[in-house]
């Protein structure tokens, strides 16, 4: 599988507060790769890493099969994005904006760009400095959209839209992905949102990426084991124990990752017993790998 996006031993300090290490990072193209992380993870700065804002000080980032920053113009011409901040002229009416956008981009779909316009509710004629939020959120996704990306990277995109605005500005995203199989590279710290919708997800936190790995590993492969007797020590296990708890009785509570339904053998031949494995959602796995990532720090 080839990659629309690819990271690897990147390097960037920001003053002396915060720096992203060692990081590598792959997005498999036409996936819906979710980006999660809390704020002041460092998503921000991998998104402007990756469009050529700012420059890393060692590793390599190609995008779309060009190098960043040597090839940024062209991967740009083919790219998406939906910035965390507004990046409109207050002054231009959405008609004007939309001409604005469109004379950068030869892929500018006119015929979509007018039915996205109508089904978001944008009036020509308003100024853009006077649209709410949820209607500046619709026309910086219907400029992302509307010029056919290949990529599209969208930085917490629906972040403070009330829920029918961001169901308009997702089904959208979602209609152009299945009509031109593009990749989505998707910041968001609203964890339930991504579920729905990604493939792939990657996890953030004080510049290192905390995991990387498809949606259904992710939601499939973590655990948490109510194991009874357990050894005191472990020793090698075929899964990675995240958190163990005391918990009821002579049972602990263990949250692990990679597992797998024959791994109770295991647990079975170090003289313990496996008495329930419960399902997490997405945001309960997150939150595990957090505490898990920074508890040695701690």
């Amino acid at each position: 599988m080839s990659n629309a996006v690819e990271i690897r031993d990147l390097h960037y300090r920001a003053g002396k507060s915060f720096e992203i290490r060692e990081l590598a990072l792959n997005v498999p193209t036409g996936s819906m790769y979710g980006f999660l992380g809390p704020n002041g993870s460092g998503k921000t700065t991998t998104i402007r890493l990756i469009l050529g804002l700012l420059r890393a000080q060692r590793g390599t980032i190609t995008v779309l099969g060009g190098r960043v920053p040597e090839e940024t113009p062209r991967i740009l011409a083919r790219t998406g994005y939906v910035p965390e901040s507004p990046h409109l002229y207050p002054s231009l009416t959405v008609a004007e904006a939309m001409r604005f956008h469109a004379a950068f981009y030869p892929t500018w779909d006119p015929r979509w760009a007018a039915d996205l316009q109508e089904t978001f509710g944008l009036e020509s004629q308003s100024l853009v400095g006077r649209l709410s939020k949820g209607e500046r959120g619709k026309l910086e996704m219907l400029l992302a959209l509307a010029q056919r990306p290949e990529l599209l990277v969208l930085d917490e995109p629906t972040d403070g839209l009330d829920p029918v605005v961001r169901r308009d500005l997702l089904t959208a995203l979602l209609d152009h992905v299945s009509q031109h199989n593009a990749t989505v590279f998707i910041s968001s710290h609203l964890v339930h949102e991504l579920e729905r919708i990604c493939d792939w997800v990657g996890v953030m936190d004080r510049g290192r990426l905390v995991a990387e790995l498809p949606m259904h590993s992710f939601k499939s492969g973590i655990k948490r084991l109510r194991v009874a007797n357990a050894p005191a020590l472990l020793g090698d296990t075929p899964f990675v124990v995240l958190s163990r708890e005391p918990g009821e009785g002579a049972a602990e509570m263990w949250t692990v990752r990679g597992w797998q339904a024959p791994m109770s053998q295991w647990i079975s031949g170090v003289g313990a017993t496996l008495r329930d494995v419960i399902d997490l959602d997405l945001e309960e796995g997150f939150v595990e790998l957090l505490r898990t990532f920074r508890g040695p720090r701690a």
